[in-house]
């Protein structure tokens, strides 16, 4: 039974992974993805068919090239795919089928979302940004208060952090990311929004120094590096390893108050 959940799993995510980038690719393009506009190739017009539509499959098959003008078709369409079938793959081998599991889906198609067009053209879509925290909120009236209120701190701080931070920097860091961990905030709560800042930081600040040393980056030289793929992992973690890594901190450094670490995920929830 548990095979035929993650096949199911994987495919759901290869799905949502296909119709995400396409979300993301027109958005930025200023089209819409939600009406009766066909997919079809960018280079001759031609619209794709059912064949040419499945996620992972379609590529392989089409050795990544349009079926009537031979023209490439960009490898971020199969990487996000089987990215997103692995995340899916993860979230329901550790959540089964329960609320978290849901609500840690919906945390996840923003993270994809909002880190695919961060990376194609540096804007975060306050839609896209904002939605899944609503979302995340409504699941948490499962929780009672307790959930709802901690879901509010935590889009409060998550928020708050970049707004002291744009303040601070006199606008040397956008809004959109304010916005971004604002709706991940309401998901993830206030204790578990501090601990994906702080790996999603942690995550960015060495992929940054592995650039300096290749040279891909150099000091003193302004260069924009999208940030919200870094905070995404951090979140990412936290979703589905939070729980533990709380237990390995509260039993490692008992000079904290244990409370500071007395949670489970998400709050009054059954798992």
């Amino acid at each position: 039974m548990m095979t035929k959940y993650l096949i199911t799993a994987g495919i759901l995510g290869a799905c949502f992974g296909s119709f995400l980038n396409v979300i993301a690719h027109r958005s930025i393009q200023g089209r819409s993805w939600w009406g009766k506009e066909r997919s079809a190739c960018e280079s001759c017009g031609h619209v794709l068919g059912f064949f040419e539509l499945i996620p992972i499959i379609s590529w392989l098959m089409l050795k990544g090239r349009c079926k009537n003008c031979g023209a490439k078709i960009s490898v971020r369409y199969i990487l996000v795919e089987i990215i997103c079938a692995i995340l899916s793959v993860i979230i329901f081998y550790r959540w089964k089928i329960s609320w978290a599991c849901l609500l840690t889906y919906i945390g996840t198609i923003g993270l994809v979302i909002n880190s695919l067009t961060d990376i194609e053209s540096g804007d975060i879509f306050d839609l896209f940004a904002i939605f899944p925290g609503i979302l995340g909120l409504t699941v948490r009236i499962v929780g009672g208060k307790a959930g709802i209120f901690d879901g509010l701190a935590g889009a409060l701080t998550g928020f708050g952090i970049f707004a002291l931070i744009i303040l601070i920097s006199r606008g040397g860091m956008g809004w959109g990311d304010a916005s971004f961990m604002g709706g991940m905030g309401a998901i993830l709560g206030l204790k578990f929004t501090l601990m994906a800042f702080y790996l999603g930081i942690m995550v960015g600040g060495i992929f940054v120094m592995i650039l300096l040393l290749i040279g891909k980056l150099h000091w003193g030289k302004h260069e924009a590096i999208p940030l919200v793929p870094f905070l995404s992992i951090g979140c990412f973690i936290i979703m589905i390893w939070g729980v533990e890594i709380f237990s390995y901190l509260e039993d490692r450094l008992l000079y904290f108050n244990a409370e500071i670490f007395s949670l489970t995920w998400p709050y009054n929830i059954t798992l």
